[in-house]
């Protein structure tokens, strides 16, 4: 196995280098960014059409945490993981619906200030401190972390150098605003998609070569459901399947994919928090009308249900391939110091492409790591900005001090996330470690969100104690309860319920009737169009089936 990219990669890298950066030269100039207001920055009010925005949800969606992550899940727990993709398909048409409506009347900005307009301005500030510690110290940093991995792996060079790398690219079009982030995702996903596909069919004929016949893509697609049979069910029963945990140990696959809970449990809290509760995702929407916005979420969610042919097919690919020991690149590329390391698959199948594919396949996860950290520092930046510098530090700042100190935040974002993620190596599947420790207070937001869009008599306090106890709660069961007993995905099913009990109990106990900020909730804001609703009955089916087929 040749490492590293040869002329003809570099060609076509800096062909894509040259295409996103010219592209997003013109967005800024063509759109008056020079002249923009604080909105146009963070928010690109009314600029946005509905396809940028549904390819600018999925580039900032899809990052190193599928593409590295989600190829490990694939290779150790297989096709189940793809529920966090086809969940997702169902969520958006969910938030579009119901979610949308009550922001866009309400002419939210960013999730701060919803919570600010329905609660207090406490509640507002202590989940604006919590979003910034989760989105720089998680997301930013776990997404620097597993791309630097990816391209270190491809290049040869030195971890910390890919990590200054990807965040100085980064920062460059995130200092544009959400605009050039909107537009130039269009470009990202392009690539994505396109390189990823590559590698996909790279990976199949892989498995064809090695194992079969040599016939092609068809023959590896049909070997790999015959050789791992166990990694294509959607539902795991508890003891079903043991996979490698990225630690050098072993552990049951239920205990992160726990059988129905991915379709009646805590998977749902997952996906609401994070596709409407999340100021990285809905961020995107907030500056659009109605049905653009909703157009675009929809757009989305097709999206989303191709994305485990791209991110988790490789890495079942390379699972088969490594148990069957048919191809010494592969064992000894995911093989590290004696133990598996299922987040080197992806890494390590990228370095089997022919010269002049790699490079697409490096400039599309580039691509994809780019986009989501340009998306992930814009809204950090946002809340930053708009809910603690303008409210608390300097309350009539000009329109050109709160954009300066937007973009002063998001390089202060960037060099701490550089700092932090080399100490993730501790940690076995990265992916796992996302997911793991967002749930710490996905739980406690819906449950304040839901409660505010839907129960007048919701009350700030409430709201502390649901921030509170799904945090402390979270916490206890992560340190004292075995994940055999409580999957982290049960866990935040339980949490969500406590949380939800403790704020209706703290406002009952206030004999509020209602609370007075409580937002009008007009049935009439939920209406669809009739395309909207064949379009999201058509991704219904679509969903519906593959459970039911690979159930």
């Amino acid at each position: 196995m040749q490492t590293g990219l040869q002329s003809a990669d570099y060609f076509v890298f800096l062909l894509y280098f040259l295409i996103i950066t010219s592209y997003g030269i013109w967005i800024y100039r063509s759109k008056n960014q020079a002249a923009q207001s604080s909105k146009d920055f963070f928010l690109a009010e009314g600029s946005l059409t509905w396809w940028a925005i549904g390819a600018s949800l999925i580039a900032s969606n899809i990052s190193a945490e599928q593409f590295i992550g989600m190829s490990a899940s694939g290779f150790a727990l297989g096709l189940a993981i793809s529920s966090y993709e086809w969940m997702a398909a169902l969520t958006l048409v969910i938030v579009a619906i119901f979610f949308l409506p009550i922001y866009l009347k309400n002419r939210i900005s960013t999730m701060p200030q919803f919570l600010a307009r329905r609660y207090n301005e406490g509640v507002s500030l202590m989940m604006a401190i919590f979003w910034l510690f989760l989105y720089v110290f998680i997301n930013l940093t776990s997404i620097l972390y597993l791309g630097a991995i990816s391209l270190e792996k491809m290049t040869g060079l030195d971890f910390n150098i890919c990590s200054v790398m990807l965040a100085t690219f980064a920062i460059f079009i995130t200092l544009g605003g959400m605009k050039v982030i909107g537009y130039t995702d269009v470009i990202q996903v392009f690539f994505l998609i396109l390189g990823g596909l590559a590698t996909t069919y790279l990976a199949l004929n892989l498995v064809s070569t090695k194992i079969g016949t040599g016939s092609g893509v068809w023959e590896g697609l049909s070997l790999i459901k015959s050789k791992a049979p166990d990694h294509f069910h959607m539902i795991l029963d508890k003891g079903q399947m043991m996979v490698h945990n990225g630690s050098g140990g072993m552990e049951d696959a239920y205990k992160q994919l726990p059988g129905l809970a991915v379709i009646l449990g805590g998977m749902w809290i997952a996906n609401l928090s994070y596709w409407g509760c999340n100021q990285y995702i809905t961020q995107r929407a907030l500056g659009a009308s109605l049905p653009t916005a909703r157009a675009g979420l929809l757009f989305a969610a097709f999206l989303k249900l191709l994305m485990p042919v791209i991110v988790v097919l490789p890495g079942i690919a390379a699972y088969v391939i490594y148990n069957g020991n048919a191809d010494t690149n592969i064992v000894n590329g995911i093989v590290e110091s004696g133990i598996v390391k299922p987040d080197n698959s992806y890494p390590i199948l990228l370095n089997l492409l022919p010269v002049g594919l790699k490079g697409l396949a490096f400039a599309a996860l580039t691509a994809a790591i780019v986009a989501s950290l340009a998306g992930k520092a814009n809204s950090i930046s946002t809340i930053f900005t708009l809910d603690i510098y303008n409210k608390y530090i300097q309350k009539n700042a000009s329109e050109k001090q709160l954009i300066w100190t937007g973009r002063l935040t998001i390089i202060a974002a960037f060099v701490t996330s550089v700092t932090v993620c080399p100490t993730l190596k501790n940690f076995g599947k990265g992916f796992q470690y996302i997911q793991e420790f967002t749930g710490f207070i996905s739980p406690g937001i819906f449950a304040i969100f839901a409660l505010g869009f839907f129960w007048k008599k919701a009350t700030s306090n409430g709201a502390y104690a649901a921030a509170i106890t799904s945090i402390l709660l979270s916490w206890y069961c992560y340190a004292y309860v075995p994940t055999d007993v409580m999957p982290f995905l049960n866990r935040m099913g339980w949490v969500f319920l406590a949380c939800v009990l403790i704020a209706v109990l703290v406002s009952i106990l206030e004999k509020n009737k209602a609370s007075e900020n409580a937002l009008e909730v007009d049935t009439a804001m939920f209406q669809t169009s009739r395309n909207f609703k064949v379009s999201a009955s058509i991704i219904v089916f679509i969903v519906v089936s593959l459970y039911v087929y690979f159930w």
